[in-house]
């Protein structure tokens, strides 16, 4: 009985493509995920952020020259643990993001694909389940941003300072300007993650079905690793200019961009011109690879353990 139902199950996953995971299944092999993408990709992410928000006055040279200038500096004064400050925020966040954002892409994929989407490779219907799952993430991803963007900019300017962590600015934040300050940047966020995460998933899937040997229904570790690594760096391509938009709304704690987004690019397209928007993107790209190829590995890996114990 059992031969014939797995017989059964290679026939249909030849006419409809790879079983997906359950809901469950998403979630609990997306939390794994999201922990071994923020211990590969912290210290990158702190030297984006760095980049990003650097102050160029005119006639002086600016404070970082590049990604490697910027990551010698931060070793240099806070040792190589400086590359890992803050990371205690993100490793709490960041697990049940992920997770909530392998459920989102769950969710999506019922709601947007049919039974012969990931067999036929339908990359719109695959792409529009993986923005979705941006409506799960955004409503705890855009405060924790928000506050993550003002500590890692405040440690660079001189003591005393004012925020001792997310909780400290969120208080702060809500004191001052009630939850719409709390939540400066949603839409930022919301349009950032849509966006990436549309590319990042189909970009998945395509390459996983692209690198699997014959015989076999998914790839190996090499194949899993260069899906994820890719995706990741697509996932940037198209969140980059977007996400510096964000940084710079959110980073702002004086009301200096009254119409969010809209005051931003202006002011920067006035300023520093449009090359401005790509600023730290090595870094960032970098970081995608490296980060993503953890975190999809993370993900195979337990969804192949949940497969072992037989959890549906």
């Amino acid at each position: 009985g059992r031969c014939l139902k797995m017989a059964e199950e290679v026939e249909l996953a030849k006419t409809q493509g790879p079983k997906q995971p359950s809901l469950l299944k998403s979630f609990i092999a997306g939390g794994v995920g999201g922990v071994c993408l923020v211990v590969s990709g912290h210290p990158l992410d702190l030297i984006k952020t760095k980049m990003q928000a650097m102050e160029i006055k005119p006639g002086q040279p600016p404070p970082f020259t590049g990604l490697i200038d910027c990551a010698k500096k931060t070793v240099q004064r806070d040792g190589f643990k400086g590359l890992y400050r803050g990371m205690a925020a993100p490793v709490v966040g960041v697990t049940p993001m992920y997770a909530l954002c392998f459920l989102g892409y769950g969710v999506g994929k019922k709601l947007f694909c049919k039974e012969d989407s990931f067999q036929n490779l339908d990359l719109v219907r695959i792409g529009c389940a993986g923005a979705f799952s941006a409506v799960f993430t955004t409503p705890i991803l855009a405060p924790g941003e928000r506050a993550k963007c003002i500590l890692q900019v405040q440690k660079d300017q001189p003591p005393p300072h004012k925020y001792k962590g997310p909780v400290d600015v969120w208080k702060d934040l809500y004191k001052r300007g009630g939850i719409v300050s709390v939540n400066r940047g949603f839409l930022a966020t919301l349009a950032r993650d849509g966006v990436a995460s549309f590319f990042y998933f189909s970009t998945y899937e395509f390459l996983k079905v692209k690198l699997t040997p014959e015989g076999k229904d998914k790839p190996g570790v090499m194949g899993t690793l260069l899906a994820g690594g890719v995706a990741g760096v697509l996932n940037w391509t198209f969140a980059i200019p977007i996400d510096f938009l964000k940084t710079k709304v959110q980073v702002d704690t004086t009301n200096r961009y009254p119409n969010g987004i809209r005051s931003v690019f202006a002011e920067v397209m006035r300023t520093e011109g449009p090359k401005a928007f790509f600023r730290g993107f090595s870094s960032v790209a970098l970081r995608a690879f490296v980060a993503n190829a953890a975190c999809f590995s993370g993900y195979e890996f337990a969804i192949s353990a949940m497969d072992m114990v037989g959890l549906e």
